[in-house]
């Protein structure tokens, strides 16, 4: 390619509005350049906007606050003792000792700021090196409205985040909620919520604009980039990335039915989301049977991926697996849509609730991560029929906890249970037929669960033996906050699918994020983030947030790097191909948003 001609020049082009390629986007921006968001979606956030938004980022400035005081050592001891060599140590030691900066960066820069969680065990809470808290970070609450006609643009939050219809919901909120007659306190914290919610409709808002969630850091990076000037264009299609012998040059768009060749004088970022809904490569990569069981925006198709290949980008190796595994439930409505929900932390750890294979046995300790589960799953599955696997459990359960989209309290059930979502027996034999197990197995696993819950030990699987699990459980609940017994008829099951939150499997990067080719070279002036990036957890998932905390992590990186280019900027912007303001302080840029990821 030695004569291109070029539409437009600017400094950055970032594709992808997640996490990673939004951190990319606003860092750069940050650092004086000018730069073009692209989204071939019409709507803002990714994967990372219908997420729970929890960012692991290990040796913060936040944790000694909440006491618990961390280092870049310790933090690495325990990716040691965790992800070990499936991710290399220099890639390792880069993210735990940037991503702290990262958040007092972007905390001094920008609206994105978080809140560390004092308590929040790592997943692995025995293993050398972990935490009991501190490193899970929570984006603060945040004001919709202050996004004004943008709100509309930010992806929708999953349903099951969702109350009344759209008002958004985080775990402190739901047991205020689900306490309203029993604490004032939570009476007053629950009629806020409700009365503020119902003020937004009436305004005419189509949901709430109190965000929580991964919703709200979308809603924080989308805030701080148009605070910069860089607001985003959607529905903007990537069609080719321009190499010459020189690395990346730029890229095609289409975008408002026009087609335009974008010089990228300083680099192009790509950060689509990774590859959870393309088949092809689910086929390639995952285990059988491979889905689609994701809870990851349908947009997630590998483009980012493919781009990159295309450039002469490898993929990473060395992998513990392709993607990032949580058990998803499936709602199949009569009018053919479908509703899935993850079953991450809410129920599966909670006193009174098993889990049974095919064959009406356990096969896993209930209370582990939702990444533990899925891989007991699936070694299951290798000697009797497990997916779907069933979550069971009892009447009060229910009652006082929900099992998936089936929520607590005494409302009704009746629909979910005709379109075969949530299944009832009166019997724990007359369950095990609908469910087409074993009854005299199924019955036999109810009672041994039963008598070592009473006991409040679990010699099969120890559930509620370590601090992860007791976390999740009751606190109010003894002699082990995540075991009770069976035992009130009607008994519920859920079936249960070795879902994903998003891909692991992704491009060889550097530690400024820059892509590697098959020898090991970089790219020059390509860039990876989010979930397009090859996991430096390897494909295992040491605590809450691990995928979030990379992405904005070597976004940040690959804003910081673009930023220090030896390349020059000083070529004239040459014919524009869209109007836009001329006091648009990122005159240079133009935005659009990006594929996904989180």
């Amino acid at each position: 390619m030695t004569s291109m001609h070029w539409d437009r020049e600017i400094d950055v082009v970032v594709i992808g509005t997640g996490a990673g390629g939004m951190a990319a986007a606003l860092t750069a921006r940050i650092e004086g350049l000018s730069v073009l968001l692209v989204e071939k979606t019409d709507c803002i956030g990714g994967s990372t906007a219908v997420s729970g938004g929890v960012v692991w980022a290990p040796a913060n400035h936040h944790a000694a606050a909440v006491g618990q005081p961390d280092s870049v050592e310790k933090a690495l001891t325990y990716l040691d003792s965790t992800v070990g060599d499936a991710t290399p140590a220099p890639l390792k030691r880069r993210f735990v000792e940037a991503c702290g900066e990262m958040i007092e960066y972007f905390a001094r820069h920008s609206e994105v700021r978080f809140a560390a969680r004092g308590q929040a065990p790592d997943y692995y809470p025995e293993r050398p090196g972990a935490a009991l808290g501190g490193r899970a970070l929570d984006p603060l609450e945040f004001d919709g409205r202050s996004l004004g006609a943008h709100f509309s643009k930010l992806r929708v939050p999953l349903s099951p985040f969702l109350v009344l219809g759209g008002m958004m919901v985080n775990t402190a909120d739901v047991k205020h909620l689900l306490a309203v007659t029993k604490s004032f306190g939570s009476w007053k914290h629950g009629t806020q919520l409700i009365l503020r919610y119902f003020c937004d409709r009436l305004r005419g808002y189509s949901r709430g604009t109190r965000l929580v969630l991964g919703n709200a850091l979308a809603g924080r990076l989308l805030r701080s980039l148009l605070d910069r000037g860089v607001e985003p264009w959607l529905s903007a299609s990537v069609k080719q990335l321009h190499t010459n012998e020189d690395g990346v040059q730029g890229v095609t768009i289409e975008y408002q039915g026009r087609t335009a060749s974008v010089r990228a004088r300083h680099g192009v970022v790509v950060a689509c989301g990774g590859f959870p809904w393309n088949a092809e490569l689910r086929e390639s990569y995952f285990p059988k049977p491979s889905g689609p069981w994701s809870m990851a925006p349908e947009g997630n198709c590998g483009d980012g991926l493919r781009y990159a290949q295309n450039a002469g980008a490898a993929l990473g190796t060395g992998h513990a697996g392709p993607a990032l595994w949580a058990p998803v439930s499936i709602h199949s409505r009569a009018d053919g849509t479908e509703v899935r929900f993850p079953h991450l932390v809410w129920d599966r750890a909670k006193p009174g609730l098993m889990a049974v294979n095919g064959a009406g046995e356990r096969f896993v300790n209930e209370a582990t991560s939702y990444h533990e589960f899925v891989l007991a799953m699936r070694r299951s599955h290798q000697r009797v029929p497990t997916v779907p696997a069933y979550l069971v459990c009892d009447r009060d359960f229910l009652r006082k906890w929900g099992l998936g989209l089936a929520l607590p309290g005494r409302r009704p059930r009746g629909q979910l249970i005709r379109d075969g979502y949530l299944h009832r027996g009166d019997t724990l034999r007359e369950l095990a037929t609908r469910l087409n197990i074993n009854p005299d197995q199924f019955e036999a696993s109810v009672g041994r669960f039963n008598v070592a819950a009473a006991r409040g030990e679990d010699p099969d699987f120890g559930k509620g033996g370590d601090a992860y699990n007791r976390y999740l459980g009751d606190p109010g609940h003894e002699p082990n906050p995540c075991l009770a017994p069976l035992a009130r008829a009607p008994f519920y099951a859920v079936a249960v699918y070795p879902g994903d939150i998003g891909t692991a499997l992704g491009i060889r990067c550097d530690e400024d994020a820059r892509a590697l080719d098959a020898t090991g070279q970089v790219i020059r002036g390509l860039y990876v983030a989010g979930n397009d990036m090859h996991s430096v957890m390897g494909g295992h998932y040491p605590g809450a947030g691990i995928t979030l905390g990379p992405a904005l992590t070597f976004g940040w990186l690959a804003g910081r790097h673009l930023a220090r280019s030896t390349e020059s900027a000083s070529t004239p912007e040459k014919a524009i191909w869209l109007t836009r303001k001329e006091s648009d302080p990122n005159r240079d840029a133009a935005t659009c948003t990006s594929h996904s990821e989180g």
